[in-house]
């Protein structure tokens, strides 16, 4: 079992400013690979507090890369929706090199309404939209004047440059929010996986990751491929302080990601099933019930530990749990005191790699 590190800004620059965000964020990079974890990753969103803090990854993970020299860099997601292949191939290859090949790059189709508005891109092609980037990007990291015929991007013959760092190209990630289907083709095509369980049930869950590895198993890929589950992680030695914030920040989450996804109670989408229901979903989250059904990680490191124990018993010990630690405006002292209480007193009952760097 392995642990990374997820950046998912939900922040009011009233609370906190964006130059403040980021100069907290990357001392956390710094730390998460003093104590060894597998990675950091980071999103795409736009126009709200609800991640727009976050409009480019590879942007923030090449000043990742800039401090760092061992720890993985992924996008968690890019949005290929919004995105040309030609420019987007070019821009993650050149952040391979930059950081020598330690890039993991996810792709994501976006969710959003206001985002798809404000590119001005119908919602109805983000499917096409997406498997087109994610082919057309592995065709142009891997192949010589590429031509590329599909129903929305039409281009070549071109050959990319530069070259990723990575041969053939980075590892390919597909997150996933709820989809079963998608989740079996990312398996079918060989891909990894990220999946966000807050906006999932656990059974369904479930299936999901099955589905994954029932299809890639069936194709005949190598290995088992990796699956990344995000979660948020507050983790203190006094239990009463720690899920006081973790109430506060949850509530914080949930207003911004309500107010994001408010303009799916008019919306509709063949493409996104059920999306309609969202607005409901958030308004009507209520944090003990996420903390029970471990939706959210929080209290001390033997409740933490505990959780992660139940987590891996129900997806496997194959995964890889993506853990934010400074949602929202949480104190940079209590991101980064969980770190540390995480590496030392939580990771080393499923992996020794992270107990040792943190011993030394």
């Amino acid at each position: 079992m392995e642990f990374g590190v997820n950046f998912f800004p939900v922040v009011d620059p009233v609370k906190k400013s964006a130059s403040t965000y980021y100069e907290e964020s990357l001392q956390l990079v710094e730390l998460a690979e003093a104590l060894d974890f597998e990675h950091v990753q980071t999103v795409e969103h736009y126009g709200s507090p609800y991640g727009g803090y976050s409009p480019d990854p590879v942007v923030f993970l090449t000043a990742a890369a800039a401090r760092t020299s061992r720890i993985r860099l992924v996008t968690g997601a890019v949005i290929a929706s919004f995105a040309h292949p030609v420019q987007l191939a070019a821009r993650l290859a050149l952040l391979d090199n930059l950081c020598h090949g330690r890039l993991d790059v996810g792709f994501g189709r976006g969710f959003l309404p206001d985002e798809f508005e404000l590119f001005n891109v119908p919602m109805e092609e983000s499917r096409t939209r997406f498997t087109e980037v994610v082919e057309a990007c592995v065709a142009l990291w891997s192949g010589q004047e590429v031509r590329f015929e599909g129903e929305v991007h039409r281009f070549g013959p071109v050959t990319g440059y530069p070259r990723p760092y990575q041969r053939p190209h980075p590892p390919v990630f597909v997150a996933s929010a709820t989809s079963a289907a998608s989740c079996a083709l990312a398996g079918e095509r060989g891909h990894h996986l990220q999946v966000v369980p807050s906006v999932t049930s656990q059974e369904q869950l479930t299936q999901m990751t099955a589905a994954y590895r029932a299809a890639r198993q069936a194709a005949g890929h190598e290995g088992p491929g990796r699956i990344q589950i995000k979660y948020t992680c507050y983790l203190g030695e006094d239990r009463a302080e720690v899920l006081a914030d973790a109430a506060a920040c949850e509530r914080n989450y949930v207003e911004q990601m309500a107010a994001a996804v408010a303009s799916w109670a008019g919306a509709r989408s063949e493409q996104y099933p059920g999306y309609e229901q969202f607005a409901d979903k958030a308004r009507s989250y209520d944090f003990d019930t996420a903390l029970a059904a471990n939706k959210v990680l929080a209290g001390t490191p033997d409740d933490v530990r505990g959780q992660v124990a139940t987590i891996r018993d129900w997806y496997g010990d194959d995964i890889c749990l993506s853990l934010q630690f400074n949602p929202g405006p949480l104190p940079y002292e209590r991101a980064e005191r969980a770190m540390e209480l995480f590496a030392r007193h939580v990771a080393p009952a499923f992996t020794g790699d992270v107990a040792a760097v943190a011993a030394a």
